[in-house]
């Protein structure tokens, strides 16, 4: 029942002794998998032998997977790790921060009558908002992520190049599942340019494996490392992009419960004068992801220690290399746009609004019979979401123990028909025999 308690969405339900996870309410957070003792919850991802199927694949990682080695393992010496692997080039996302920063300003400054502003950098928060809170889809940028606008980059540059498109292949090591859904079913577009998703952890080991095999041997292939901005560095990280946001009163949330209680102040009008939310799923961001191999804490300070090193370069008229982006800016900005996401209904009660209208009170009339202590032997999460289960005739009212006992009482149901009942959430155990 951890899964199922974790789920923020009530995703989650369980028959005949397994955990189903309901599509339509999934947001992809990655809670259910964090949580499972049973490791019955994994993270699909892309073959990494299609890395070797395009003569210039290209690994787009973020700056959290290079925060995920120890401090005394260099950056290029990461770059030529992944290049053995087999990478012929190596680009860190972060890099479209600042043109993804420049992009929301534009917007924010077109659409003044829209606020708060939230940031459509994580996935999971766009689709949680989409599901739980539809009224606030309208306040998402619709604008690309830093990924995408990296990619893009990436695409342009090397066509400049003489290289063509179908010899390109993008994969992006990705730190959370929320991004492999936004690169399979990206939203606001049909499709990502994208071409494949390698999970961090596992990439990580790759690498890190690779370096200690190299030992000592090592020879330096003098990588094109890119030394991004201090602040494209920590944009990934909670405050990353409030901390350069124009915006007058703003704030950075973390934590998909956190995130859950500010809405719900949002949306019943407890909070005012707010012009931007920077929003994340997990905590400490995506130093916290469901990918990462190294503790958040440990991630964030080194991804700090590279900052304040970026910074110091700057400081002494180093111009940060991810500012190459900048001679596309203007082309970047013109295809920075994706189409506004639109609310996506996890419950709907039937087509016709007013049999929905009838079906919705039935539901509050029925959880006002029910215990209201949210126990889950009935295999949904809330008293409430049992209730509208039953409602739409996706289960029976039996399941719950306490009305059992009601019928019981009342010689409405035999003992056997509860054993039954209990059988269909949690499973028949043949070990024990029914009396």
């Amino acid at each position: 029942m951890r899964c199922l308690k974790a789920c923020p969405t009530e995703a989650i339900r369980i028959t005949d002794g397994t955990a189903y996870i309901q599509e339509h309410r999934c947001i992809d957070c990655g809670k259910c998998h964090e949580v499972c003792p049973a490791e019955a919850v994994y993270v699909n991802q892309d073959d990494f032998g299609m890395v070797h199927t395009f003569p210039h694949s290209v690994a787009l990682i973020p700056a959290v997977f290079l925060g995920q080695f120890p401090e005394d393992i260099r950056v290029s010496r990461i770059y030529d790790a992944l290049m053995e692997l087999g990478f012929r080039h190596v680009f860190e996302v972060e890099s479209g921060a600042n043109i993804f920063a420049e992009a929301k300003e534009k917007y924010a400054r077109e659409h003044d009558d829209i606020r708060p502003m939230i940031s459509s950098f994580c996935p999971a928060i766009v689709r949680l908002i989409q599901i739980k809170y539809p009224s606030l889809v309208e306040n998402i940028f619709p604008i690309k992520a830093p990924l995408d606008l990296s990619a893009l980059y990436c695409i342009q540059e090397l066509q400049n190049r003489g290289i063509p498109r179908e010899e390109i292949g993008l994969f992006y090591v990705t730190p959370c599942a929320a991004k492999i859904a936004a690169v399979k079913a990206p939203i606001g577009e049909k499709r990502s340019i994208i071409d494949g998703v390698i999970n961090m952890d596992s990439l990580f080991n790759l690498t890190y494996r690779k370096i200690k095999e190299q030992g000592k041997k090592y020879i330096p292939h003098q990588s094109r490392t890119i030394n991004l901005s201090s602040d494209a560095i920590l944009s990934t990280l909670t405050n990353g992009e409030r901390r350069i946001c124009l915006a007058k009163k703003s704030y950075a949330i973390d934590g998909i419960q956190n995130v859950m209680d500010f809405l719900d102040k949002l949306e019943n009008d407890e909070v005012e004068d707010v012009e931007f939310l920077e929003l994340r799923a997990c905590d400490q961001s995506c130093a916290g992801a469901l990918l990462s191999y190294e503790n958040r804490f440990l991630c964030g300070a080194r991804m700090y220690a590279r900052a304040r090193k970026a910074a110091e370069r700057e400081r002494n008229g180093e111009v940060p290399r991810d500012r190459d982006m900048d001679k596309m800016k203007d082309f970047l900005l013109d295809n920075s746009t994706v189409e506004p996401p639109q609310p996506r209904s996890m419950f709907v009660l039937d087509k016709d609004r007013s049999k929905a209208f009838e079906k919705m009170e039935r539901i509050n009339r029925l959880k006002e019979r029910l215990p209201q202590i949210d126990c889950g032997l009935c295999g949904a999460p809330t008293c409430e979401s049992f209730a509208g289960d039953v409602v739409i005739n996706r289960i029976g009212l039996s399941r719950c123990i306490f009305y059992q006992r009601h019928l019981e009482r009342k010689d409405d149901i035999t003992r056997q028909e509860c054993i039954a009942a209990m059988n269909a959430v949690w499973g028949k155990d043949d070990r024990m025999k029914e009396e």
